[in-house]
């Protein structure tokens, strides 16, 4: 008698915290919508780990319009040349990427969009598990619908590594450039958008092979890019 009354009580629980959680993460994603992102589980990381390697954390929020213009136009020319385009998921970059995985499965490839990648920063963690995967899945569709491309381009710019212990384009224009976000030139701001695949890895200053090599590309995307008149509804 007893088991059968504990069962139903523990039953009823797990609804409510699950519907707890689930309006929670409603709020949240909508709060974000105007309000800059506390901290992250990836920036926490990476906090204690700078601490303790001796070097520190840097992270300044700041809005679209204190972000150079180049700044904007460099990452979406780096990283997703499909953001205004795209749902949130670029398809045949991720059929692309399973199939050399296949191929090569010592190599991994990704194909995540900014979409995506602010997803993952904001709401979850690292690593390839399935779960964070469906997550992700989740956040991406819920910020392409409640926040809106310029909303996530923002974050994105705000929330993403561009170097060792440093967040964010305004700590990067800062760390590498003693200037402004909103002072970067296009040749400054796709320096910095070529190291994104690794900003550990690939430095900015100095500059990494990685990085001397894919400049000229990102800015030659960008040349391409900067009269398309829906990236421009979104980066103006």
């Amino acid at each position: 008698m007893k088991l059968k009354g504990i069962v139903p009580r523990t039953w009823r629980l797990i609804k409510k915290i699950f519907i707890f959680l689930f309006f929670f993460q409603l709020f949240y994603i909508l709060l974000l919508r105007w309000v800059d992102p506390p901290f992250t589980i990836t920036q926490m990381g990476s906090m204690v780990h700078g601490w303790f390697n001796g070097y520190g954390f840097k992270r300044d929020y700041v809005d679209m319009e204190a972000i150079s213009f180049h700044a904007r136009l460099a990452v979406i020319a780096s990283e997703d040349q499909l953001f205004v385009d795209h749902g949130g998921f670029d398809w045949k970059s991720i059929e692309k990427a399973m199939e050399y995985n296949k191929k090569k499965p010592n190599r991994t490839r990704g194909a995540s969009t900014i979409s995506q990648q602010v997803a993952k920063n904001v709401f979850l963690w690292q690593g390839r598990s399935w779960l964070r995967k469906g997550l992700e899945v989740y956040f991406t569709k819920m910020i392409e619908w409640i926040w809106g491309k310029r909303r996530i381009l923002e974050v994105y710019l705000n929330v993403i590594e561009m170097g060792k212990g440093v967040y964010g384009i305004e700590a990067a224009a800062q760390a590498y450039f003693s200037k402004p976000a909103s002072a970067l030139t296009a040749r400054e701001a796709a320096m910095i958008a070529a190291c994104l695949p690794n900003p550990v890895k690939f430095t900015v200053k100095p500059a990494s092979a990685r990085v001397k090599s894919r400049t000229p590309f990102i800015l030659r995307q960008m040349n391409n890019l900067k009269n398309d008149t829906d990236i421009l509804k979104v980066i103006q």
